[in-house]
């Protein structure tokens, strides 16, 4: 299962519902005022929208379809 829709996230503001994003890596809170990314708070509301999921790893070896083959 990908890992934007796992239960088990760790909280943080920057995809918090009630977060906006201001500049700097910076985030508005509704209840906590401008605080980091990483910061969280007991009110933290999972968004799925404002989460951006890690980069796929990328293949060492280029393979052709003549790997793939039968």
């Amino acid at each position: 299962m990908p890992t934007i829709f796992k239960k088990d996230i760790d909280p943080r503001c920057a995809y918090c519902a009630k977060g906006k994003d201001l500049a700097r890596g910076d985030i508005g809170c509704v209840h906590k005022g401008v605080v980091k990314a990483h910061f969280s708070c007991r009110k933290f509301v999972y968004d799925p929208l404002r989460r951006v999921p890690p980069k796929p790893v990328r293949l060492g070896k280029k393979y052709t379809d003549k790997d793939f083959e039968i």
